[in-house]
């Protein structure tokens, strides 16, 4: 691998190592964790480091706090769940830089995790300020970075903390960048992408990436509705759809970019319009020569699915972010569920590798029940976007060999 790993740091018996993780969990008006998966995917770079003899001291962001005595946005609040992870006391102490966090360490028993309060109570963590990174590492020997959620922000923790230490990526990050690179940069072809969201205007990077990238793109959710009025499409307006009119000119552009890099770009043939954005409305699928000129256009038809999973059928590699449809009101999710199971079934079957990530891309594949059944799943979302546009990500590049 061309990024520095847990196994290029050498012995670390003894030695104080302080991990940055991604402990962003979320939590309900009682302060309780209703997702613990950030931190279960923590939990085997930690042990690695404790059986290597390694002191583990964890620091993290959470939330989006004002400052201290910010109570939601204490990490105090996911102790319990770690100490369960793990399977290991954890102390907690309510700073992440200074003389508390100095004496915690030097009264580490075996066995036990230090945890530091919240990176972001600091504003200079944000900024990437190198002194606040001096004051954070200034009592450990190593660092290692789990935080790949993070890693597109040239944050204190990301990239000013591990170069001035000795410095590896944690289990978590290898495997994330490991996925990536083998679904993005080296994939087995053909290879298909498959793009959804709202809006043309935030995919627009990721789109001229692909393009260039992939074999074949499939462009579905609310953003296909700008690449179908570019494509004459007239019926398609701001009412019944999340049509961006100033994106017309420029999917045209994406559109001409593919053919001159010989990229297959396959859209919908058949669209479900509902008469209102509900759960459960009356809804009707449609081929696009008849789409009406009022209502909703929710999902994917089952024509359109029906050909998407051809299309897989004959791939190699397949990364997916975003839904097809508006998946969190049934039945909208019908397009993206006959697609993410098709795509469960072919990994399973050893025929294609299959990546996907992104909040709504994850909760669209738990919906359809497959999201451990894809090859990977990236628990991150702007890094996982960045990566999938072609840009380098200093918290990854920090790793360089």
């Amino acid at each position: 691998m061309e990024y520095k790993t847990i196994e290029d740091l050498g012995d670390l018996n003894g030695k104080v190592v302080m991990l940055r993780a991604d402990l962003n969990v979320p939590i309900d008006e009682n302060l309780k964790v209703t997702n613990t998966a950030r931190i279960d995917r923590t939990v085997p770079t930690i042990k690695k480091l404790m059986e290597k003899g390694a002191r583990v001291v964890v620091v993290s962001h959470f939330g989006r706090p004002e400052g201290f005595g910010d109570v939601k946005n204490s990490l105090k609040n996911i102790v319990t769940d770690l100490q369960k992870a793990l399977g290991k006391t954890v102390v907690f102490v309510d700073d992440c830089i200074g003389d508390k966090v100095t004496t915690a360490i030097k009264n580490m028993k075996k066995d036990e995790i230090l945890l530091l309060e919240n990176l972001r109570y600091y504003k200079e963590e944000s900024k990437g300020d190198e002194k606040f990174a001096g004051k954070l590492v200034a009592p450990v020997d190593v660092y290692v970075s789990d935080a790949f959620s993070t890693a597109h922000r040239a944050h204190a923790s990301m990239v000013a903390a591990p170069s001035k230490r000795p410095s590896a990526m944690g289990l978590l990050m290898e495997e994330e960048v490991g996925a990536l690179t083998k679904g993005l940069n080296n994939p087995v072809r053909p290879m298909m992408a498959i793009v959804g969201g709202s809006k043309v205007s935030t995919k627009l990077d990721l789109l001229n990436n692909l393009v260039k990238k992939v074999d074949k793109l499939v462009i579905a959710g609310g953003m296909v509705h700008t690449f179908l009025k570019a494509r004459g499409f007239d019926t398609i307006n701001e009412n019944n759809s999340l049509l961006q009119p100033d994106m017309v000119d420029t999917a045209k552009t994406i559109m001409q970019t593919a053919k001159d890099n010989n990229c297959e770009i396959v859209f919908p043939i058949d669209l479900v319009v509902a008469k209102e954005f509900a759960a459960n409305t009356e809804n009707k699928s449609v081929d696009l020569e008849h789409i009406p000129a009022e209502g909703h256009l929710l999902d994917v038809g089952a024509k359109s699915a029906e050909i998407i999973c051809k299309k897989l059928e004959e791939c190699k590699t397949v990364i997916w972010n975003g839904p097809l449809g508006a998946f969190e009101m049934k039945p909208f999710d019908n397009g993206t569920n006959i697609v993410a199971r098709k795509v469960a079934e072919l990994t399973k079957e050893g025929k294609l590798v299959s990546v996907a990530g992104g909040g709504d891309t994850v909760s669209a594949l738990e919906n359809a029940g497959v999201a451990d059944k894809f090859t990977y799943i990236s628990t991150a979302g702007g890094a996982f976007l960045e990566w999938m546009e072609g840009k380098e990500l200093p918290g990854v590049a920090i790793f360089k060999k």
